[in-house]
Order: structure tokens, then sequence, then C-alpha cells
């Protein structure tokens, strides 16, 4: 049954993956990616991988998606056609996958048992995690204590790709002279789509508006109140600081498409954004910081309390919840200035 579904979900995602390479509709190009990523998360359980498929699933088949709908906003609904020879990019990708391909040759074949991290590292971490870490979670615990250091280093670069993003963004919008919208997300993307298709197409009702409204007003709280959960239970089922961060994202952004840019810079000013950008990944770092205080090593957490287990714990917590504001900010933060910048705009081709 294994197989069928490993066949199956394959199948399907190289259909996909050709659908979105065919199609010159972007819209289309955009539905297809989160298709694929859902696709993807679907794989990702069948491996009995359930935190990488729930990353998987929040971030690709969720607020990537939203990110490219507001990225629509500032370009044409079709991709332009370039002129050109298309043999040498073919080419070039063939090679690309045929070198990948080769490289992979040297691994060990899937499931197989005698493989080095099966035999090595895998029985370390399931045998010695419950006595020296004390959570349920072995992801979790591998992550976030075990390779603390390196998960630093990635919530580092997240933090840094994103100031430069936010940075390039509001410099533009600047040169541009760009005035900021309060207009709801989904009624002026509604707009721009007709425009582009059907010219001259009257508005979509206010009714419409109204009920999408009170179809969403109650699905925002529910959302956060999972992103809560998904923060604080991480050690003991999948989930952690990244995928709630990108929940929580989310929620807000559901809340800014439906009801409007104005309230939801009133809830989360750009100041506030920014902040919380930098101060989870200073609060991830002070962990560190008061581990070496204490007579331990960077982001050793044994010596956070006075049981070492009890320190493993509240470490953890105390650097998932950084990731998760980190991760919180950085994607609402681009979706505003990413929404801003299509509203006002008119649509230019890709």
């Amino acid at each position: 049954m294994t197989a069928f579904m490993d066949v199956l979900l394959f199948g399907f995602l190289l259909v996909t993956a050709i659908g979105i390479v065919r199609t010159r509709d972007l819209f289309a190009a955009a539905m297809l990616g989160s298709l694929f990523s859902l696709l993807s998360a679907g794989l990702f359980m069948v491996m009995d991988a359930a935190d990488v498929a729930f990353t998987e699933a929040a971030v690709g088949a969720g607020i990537s998606t939203v990110l490219f709908l507001a990225t629509l906003g500032l370009t044409h609904k079709n991709e332009r056609d370039r002129p050109g020879p298309r043999m040498v990019p073919l080419l070039v990708v063939t090679a690309t996958g045929a070198l990948l391909v080769w490289g992979t040759l040297d691994l060990p074949e899937y499931g197989d048992p005698d493989a080095p991290a099966h035999t090595y590292m895998t029985p370390r971490f399931l045998d010695e995690t419950p006595r020296e870490i004390g959570i349920p979670n072995i992801v979790t615990a591998v992550l976030a204590s075990y390779r603390g250091y390196d998960t630093f280093g990635e919530a580092t670069v997240v933090f840094t790709a994103a100031l430069g993003v936010l940075l390039l963004l509001s410099n533009r919008r600047r040169e541009d002279g760009e005035e900021e919208s309060t207009e709801p997300v989904v009624s002026s993307g509604l707009r721009a789509l007709r425009e582009q298709v059907q010219r001259g197409q009257q508005q979509v009702p206010e009714m419409r508006n109204r009920i999408l409204r009170m179809s969403v007003r109650p699905l925002i709280p529910a959302i956060m109140l999972f992103g809560l959960y998904v923060q604080f239970h991480g050690d003991y089922g999948p989930g952690g600081g990244f995928q709630a961060g990108v929940i929580f994202a989310a929620g807000v952004v559901l809340y800014g498409l439906v009801f409007g840019l104005e309230r939801t810079r009133r809830a989360f000013p750009s100041d506030v954004i920014e902040a919380a950008i930098a101060g989870g990944v200073l609060l991830y770092g002070s962990v560190g910081v008061v581990s070496i205080l204490r007579g331990g090593n960077f982001l050793d957490y044994d010596v956070l309390a006075e049981v070492p287990s009890h320190g493993q714990h509240l470490g953890i917590i105390l650097i998932e919840l950084g990731v998760g504001i980190t991760v919180a900010a950085v994607m609402l933060g681009l979706f505003l200035l990413f929404a801003a910048r299509g509203l006002r705009r008119p649509s230019r081709e890709a």
C-alpha cells in the first residue's frame, strides 16, 4: 500500500510540475505550485516525516501562495512571450538534472537499514534523547538542542534575508512615490484581474464582500489558537516555532485580505513588525548568552534550571518562541509591503 501511495503521489507531482512549466497563466502557475507543495506534504507524511510535512503544507501551500498572489498584483495575468532560442535553456536544465541524478548514485537506497544515518546517529538520538533532553519529539530535540547553534544560524539567515527584502521594497516604494491604499486586498485584487481579462466589467457586488467577511471572521481566532498550540506543543508533537510563525502570519494575512490593510496596519504597525523580526533572533541569542553567564556553553540549556531536563524544556520553549516571532514578523512584513505596492499600481506584463 505504501509503494502504491508513493507511485501515485510521484505521478501527481510529475503531472503538476509539467503543468507549471507549460502554463502561461501566472495565476494558474501559482495555484499549481500550491498543489505541488500540498502533494509534497502528503509524500512526506507517507515517509513518516510529520514535521517536514507540516512545514511544507504551512509554507509551500499556505503563506507562499498568498505572497505569489500578492506579487501578481504587480504583474500581468499572463507570462509575456520572450522570443529566442529555447533549446539552450532545455539543454542546461537537462544537463543539470543529469548531474544531480549522477550525484545521488552513491547514496544508500531509500529505507536501507544499513545506511550510516540508521546505524550511527539515529540510534544515538533514539536512545539518549529521553534521558538527556526529556521531550518526546526527537526532531525538536535535534533541531533545538543538539544542533541548536545551527538552527540559530538559520534564524539569523532568515532575519538577514528579510531585512534585505524589506529594505529593497521600502526603497522602491519611496523612489516610485507610491501611495498606500486602505482598500481590502481581495476587492482590489479581483478588480485588477477583471480589468486584465475583461475591460469594463462591473465591480463585484458589495454583498459578496460582506458574505466573505462573515465567513472568514470565525476562522481567524481558530487559526491563531492553532498557531499557539503548535508553538508551545512542538516538543511533544509535530510543530514548533517555524510552523507556528507561519500559521500565525497566515491568520493575520487572511484578516488583511478580507478587511483591508488599514486595520491590519493599525494592529501591527511597521515599527512593531521590524522590532519583532530582530527581537525573535535576539531572544534566541539571549538564551545562549544566559547559558554562558550561568557557567555553561553557548545554548547549553542544562544550566538554566536545577534539573537539567527542566533547563532543556525551558531553553527549547524560549528559542522556539524566538523563531516563531521572527518568522511570523517576516511573513507579515513581506505581505504588507507586497500588498501595498500592488494596490495603486497599474498592471504590467511579467
